[in-house]
């Protein structure tokens, strides 16, 4: 099934006093494209994050928010920077001696001053990882879905965009077969018209007949148009990417101006503009396609 690159998927996972929030969101884009937004503590497992974005995504423009916050005790180191307390302790003592005060200090207030107490968080990286694998792999799989879901509304749009399509493609074909004999009834009666005579020179109008069904034949293009229609088909049913897709539509948009511009024809030039309209849809449905 085709998959959109569009898509959203969000997820929250606890444990042990340990919380991590994943957010991925993605839009169209030429090649993949992921950018991670985390927390630096544990910025080192933003290349594993990217490898298992990898497996799942081809093309997008992924933006990937993490938050992670750490309300447990384990893994919590308090450091005391000594020298620097002692420093606070020294300098409030002359402070007291030349202002004679009570210089009685509390480690309590000391352990107040900046940079005196500091609490460190020493995790263990592998279950880091581990748990914070485990909310990212909820959050794809929530992603997958909606990019899953929408690559099937636009398969079941294009299926029945290519209808239309062949549909226009017939009704063509049947209306070109008609041309040539409509252009020789026109021909003799202006011949007739002019030469104020029903002597006509069939060789001479034999002539021209095949030179206009030559100018004007599309039987070829009709062919191609056909062709590229059945691989496109081909295209979505085998999940392929969009980048095949746009060449196709390519060569039946070129192949449908060269109808248009052989044509002389009401009916087909109708034909051929509803065939342009419904192309150019056909064409913003691919963008969307990973």
């Amino acid at each position: 099934m085709l998959k959109s690159m569009t898509g959203y998927g969000r997820s929250k996972y606890e444990n042990d006093g340990r919380e991590y929030v994943v957010e991925i969101k993605s839009v169209n884009h030429r090649y993949c494209d992921i950018s991670i937004k985390m927390p630096r503590s544990i910025s080192y497992l933003e290349e594993n994050v990217k490898k298992e974005i990898n497996k799942y995504v081809k093309r997008g423009k992924v933006d990937v928010f993490i938050t992670f916050n750490n309300y447990s005790n384990k893994g919590k180191q308090i450091t005391i920077n000594t020298e620097l307390a002692n420093i606070y302790i020294e300098e409030l003592r002359k402070l007291a001696d030349s202002s004679n005060l009570n210089s009685n200090i509390h480690v309590t207030e000391i352990s107040k001053f900046p940079d005196v107490l500091n609490i460190e968080n020493v995790e263990d990286e592998e279950i880091i990882w581990i748990e914070l694998n485990e909310c990212l792999m909820e959050a794809l799989a929530s992603f997958m879905e909606m990019r899953e879901a929408e690559g099937e509304k636009i398969f079941d749009d294009l299926k029945v965009r290519l209808s239309i399509l062949s549909e226009n493609i017939e009704k063509i074909s049947l209306l070109s077969t008609g041309l040539v004999d409509a252009y020789v009834v026109k021909l003799e009666e202006r011949i007739k018209e002019i030469l104020k005579t029903d002597l006509i020179d069939e060789y001479r109008i034999a002539q021209e007949v095949v030179i206009y069904a030559d100018k004007t034949s599309i039987q070829e293009e009709i062919t191609r148009l056909r062709s590229h229609i059945s691989q496109f088909k081909n295209l979505i049913s085998q999940n392929s990417n969009g980048k095949k897709m746009d060449f196709l539509i390519q060569e039946m948009n070129r192949e449908i101006n060269t109808i248009g511009s052989k044509s002389g024809s009401f009916e087909i030039t109708n034909s051929v503009i509803n065939m342009k309209t419904e192309l150019e849809d056909i064409r913003e449905q691919v963008q969307n396609i990973e």
